[in-house]
């Protein structure tokens, strides 16, 4: 994904750091605003991964710190819940101010509790998703419960928080006392779906089944199997991102044409890929693609490698054309399947290949057809397979030209 840093201003005027994740093609087709939970940041490893998988579907994400957390300004000690949901809406209106409004609100933890209150606010929001939510935004307290009654008698307290201090004053906890998230819940008016843990540690299952219980349809429960609160698993953060997208879909109307609509047809491809690792964001002609090495390669398998990629162009065009064919000249062709391993040879153990050469590359293409065909007819498309475009193309002489353009 394409990141960008950008920041605005809070409901006091103070600066609030953001990061802008946006689809490898630039063209999202919808905006999702992901809040974190009470104290952590927007480059949460869990967010990132999550927000990965979101662009990769065209979704673009715009994750932010919290008043006084993280880049942004302000003092921790002087924030809120209330405050916070300020700050989510405060995101909202700078999204819709400078590219769109977003459709899609997600929150991790406390964050996830958020938006199920922001969500009143903001009417563009379609879709509401929640991971790891407490059901009462009050469920904080119990991470500083042995300083509540020195923070209710002297004001304020230094609390330690995940090995960091925090000043906590009486008017968070009042702030927090005086949330009715039931209610909110029930009058959300927007699609809902909730992730949690069978085995979180920190917000208890429970508070799933009540925010579930709260709400009116439509609504959806996914388990997170074995995940732990800060979902530090990458696979369970991937698999939460890709299961918004979905979901998302049927609730999110795309923000105007598509890549695939601008484009008109032209092939036109787009690879990106990060600082780190081999994983590749892919978009080809509005389809989002991920592209990487085995693990013996140095990878993490998460996609097919650069040559498979090649070999699946490969037996792709090769279906089709016969099928293109069969359909022209009324064949029974019922079926197709193309069978692709490419390979590095030695020329001379090559019978077909140029002797100018010491390796060349070899694809091995088995192709399956089913039908009542007779030997004629699969002779003659065994002959037509070899005519496909791509087939051709792999056989000419390609010419790639390469510039650098200024992306900075």
């Amino acid at each position: 994904m394409a990141s960008q840093a950008l920041t605005f201003a809070n409901a006091s005027g103070e600066q609030l750091a953001a990061t802008l994740d946006l689809p490898v093609n630039g063209k999202p087709r919808g905006y999702a605003l992901f809040a974190h939970c009470f104290t952590c940041g927007k480059d949460l490893k869990a967010l990132r991964h999550i927000s990965r998988a979101l662009t990769a579907r065209c979704i673009a994400v715009l994750r932010f710190d919290f008043t006084g957390l993280g880049a942004s300004e302000g003092e921790f000690a002087d924030t809120t819940f209330s405050s916070n949901v300020a700050d989510l809406v405060a995101a909202a209106r700078h999204l819709e101010a400078e590219y769109a409004a977003p459709q899609i609100l997600v929150g991790h933890s406390l964050g996830g509790t958020a938006v199920l209150a922001a969500a009143a606010q903001l009417p563009s929001v379609k879709a509401v998703a929640t991971i790891g939510a407490p059901c009462d935004a009050a469920h904080v307290v119990h991470h500083f419960e042995e300083h509540k009654a020195k923070i209710e008698e002297d004001g304020e307290a230094e609390v330690n928080l995940g090995g960091r201090p925090f000043r906590i004053r009486k008017a968070l906890l009042d702030d927090l006392a005086g949330q009715s998230m039931g209610e909110a819940i029930h009058r959300l008016g927007r699609a809902l779906l909730i992730f949690h843990s069978p085995v979180d540690r920190v917000v208890g299952i429970d508070n799933a089944t009540s925010i579930y219980q709260a709400a009116l349809h439509p609504k959806s429960f996914v388990s997170l199997d074995q995940a732990d609160h800060l979902v530090s698993d990458e696979a369970d953060a991937e698999y939460i991102g890709t299961v918004i997208a979905a979901w998302a879909s049927k609730y999110v109307a795309a923000l105007g044409p598509t890549w695939r609509d601008e484009t008109q047809g032209e092939e036109r491809v787009i690879a990106r890929i990060g600082a780190q690792g081999f994983v590749t964001e892919i978009d080809a002609g509005g389809h989002p693609l991920v592209a990487d090495e085995p693990v013996a390669l140095g990878g993490c398998d998460q996609g097919p490698s650069p040559y498979q990629l090649l070999n699946a162009a490969l037996g792709a065009c090769t279906a089709m054309t016969l099928r293109m064919y069969a359909e022209r000249k009324q064949l029974p062709l019922e079926g197709v399947r193309v069978r692709l391993a490419h390979a590095k040879v030695h020329a001379k153990d090559c019978a077909d290949c140029p002797q100018d050469t010491s390796r060349v590359d070899v694809i091995e293409r088995e192709i399956e057809l089913d039908g009542d065909l007779d030997d004629a007819q699969r002779q003659r498309l065994l002959e037509i397979a070899d005519r496909c475009p791509v087939h051709r193309t792999l056989h000419e002489a390609v010419v790639v030209r390469s510039r650098l353009v200024d992306g900075r």
